[in-house]
């Protein structure tokens, strides 16, 4: 009968070890089961807002019942790498009032990581609703945007007509998951 080696004895024990420490809640999936969320990026990682140039380029609906798009492109400015992963948290305001958009759920997020001057963005899709009808439209003039395990907050105006609404609380709208722009 052979025998192994010591180190080798030993490297496994290291690898049961080490895997069974990493049990816990987390399914696999990057989701944190017991926030039933993501998981947050370090923010010393996580790209800035402040550090984030955006450009926004729309493709307007042009009548209620129609469907447009707005993406919003983000430059790294920061001077090092920083990591996205998710859906930006996207918010359509209109003075006091606010409507969240719902992340888009056919998609799934990947971590990018973003060097200088390096491109990331997201789309949001809406459906653009009546003018001057506050039950079937949301009067949106500004959205703000949180980028996920980052500090700080973007936004921009909102100059794409009403966007419908499903229900008092909640567009005809979407947003994907944060992801490569650019060649």
């Amino acid at each position: 009968m052979r025998t192994l080696p010591i180190a080798v004895t030993a490297l496994a024990a290291t690898l049961t070890l080490t895997l069974t420490a990493c049990g816990g809640d987390d399914d696999g999936s990057g989701g944190d089961k017991k926030t039933g969320g993501e998981k947050k990026t370090s923010s010393s990682t996580a790209c800035p807002a402040d550090k984030l140039s955006q450009e926004v380029v729309a493709s307007e609906a042009p009548a209620a019942g129609d469907t447009g798009t707005v993406s919003v492109t983000l430059t790294n400015g920061s001077g090092a790498d920083c990591t996205l992963k998710g859906f930006p948290t996207v918010e359509l305001n209109a003075g006091t009032t606010s409507w969240a958009v719902a992340p888009e759920k056919s998609a799934e997020p990947e971590k990018l990581t973003v060097k200088q001057d390096e491109t990331a963005g997201f789309t949001i899709t809406y459906v653009r609703g009546p003018a001057g009808d506050a039950e079937k439209g949301a009067a949106a003039t500004t959205v703000k945007c949180e980028l996920p395990g980052a500090d700080g907050e973007l936004s921009f105006a909102w100059k794409y007509g009403e966007v419908a609404l499903k229900s008092a609380s909640k567009p005809d709208a979407s947003v994907t998951p944060l992801q490569r722009t650019g060649d």
